[in-house]
């Protein structure tokens, strides 16, 4: 299924160039991240779904990159931009092979079932 994402023809075209750099170096940083590494989590303090996250990654050997922008009381908009790139709602997002997996439960779930390992492999399951 498709995500909706309004069309560029339906946002004026005085508002195109607010809309599209809201915030675009979190996006660009993100991006970056995970152009470079097998495993990028994207996470925030105060949070503990990003800390557990990073525990299974560490208890299955997994090398990643974490990222880390503010807390529940800073950088919500920052953060609100990388929601809109990704259309993930919570955090962490995670990262694995340039594909967007979900967050801590979706990790978890990957890692137990094997899956996450074939996708760093490059195997298929």
């Amino acid at each position: 299924m498709a995500r909706s994402i309004l069309d560029e023809d339906h946002i004026h075209p005085a508002i195109r160039e607010t809309v599209a750099g809201h915030h675009a170096d979190i996006v660009r940083e993100v991006q970056s991240a995970v152009a470079s590494n097998d495993v990028v989590v994207v996470g925030m303090a105060q949070n503990p779904f990003p800390k557990k996250a990073r525990k299974a990654l560490d208890a299955a050997g997994i090398p990643y990159r974490y990222l880390e922008y503010g807390s529940y009381l800073s950088n919500w908009y920052r953060r609100n931009a990388l929601k809109m790139w990704t259309g993930w709602p919570t955090f962490p997002m995670v990262f694995v092979k340039g594909v967007l997996i979900g967050g801590a439960s979706n990790v978890e779930r990957l890692i137990k079932s094997g899956e996450l390992q074939r996708m760093l492999s490059g195997r298929s399951s």
